[in-house]
């Protein structure tokens, strides 16, 4: 058996919510976690019996304050990454549509940013290859 077989596959869900003006949101990893001062795209673990969907949702309104419906996520990609210690695969999401006001509920910076401007923030690796499927879309 490979160390890769041996490697815990997390499955983490993500999404860029696009605004009107077709910025995309990215959130900031706030101190005491792992990647700390990195940006990153919304999201989270997806906990057991729970659909992508449903993360998202649960995660949004967790983290930013807002509510999203299921319609309104639209899968674009996803990242395969390989940490020192977990394999993560990360779909993403795309929605342009949600109620309320996006605000960091954890203490994390939020910023809206414009496609081509997204490699100016320091992303985790498993980030950074989405953005090029954004760029596209946008």
């Amino acid at each position: 058996m490979s160390a890769d077989a041996q490697l815990k596959l997390v499955l983490v869900v993500a999404c860029a919510l696009i605004d009107a003006d077709g910025r995309v949101l990215l959130a900031q990893r706030p101190e005491g976690k792992s990647l700390a001062g990195l940006w990153e795209f919304p999201g989270g673990k997806v906990e057991p019996g729970e659909r992508p969907e449903q993360t998202l949702i649960r995660e949004l309104a967790e983290e930013l304050g807002v509510v999203v419906e299921e319609p309104c996520l639209a899968p674009l990609t996803f990242a395969s990454h390989r940490y020192e210690t977990f394999h993560l695969l990360m779909p993403l999401y795309v929605c342009r549509r949600w109620t309320g006001i996006v605000t960091g509920r954890e203490g994390q910076a939020t910023r809206w940013v414009r496609p081509n401007a997204l490699r100016d923030h320091p992303m985790p690796p498993a980030d950074e290859p989405l953005i090029a499927h954004l760029v596209a879309l946008l």
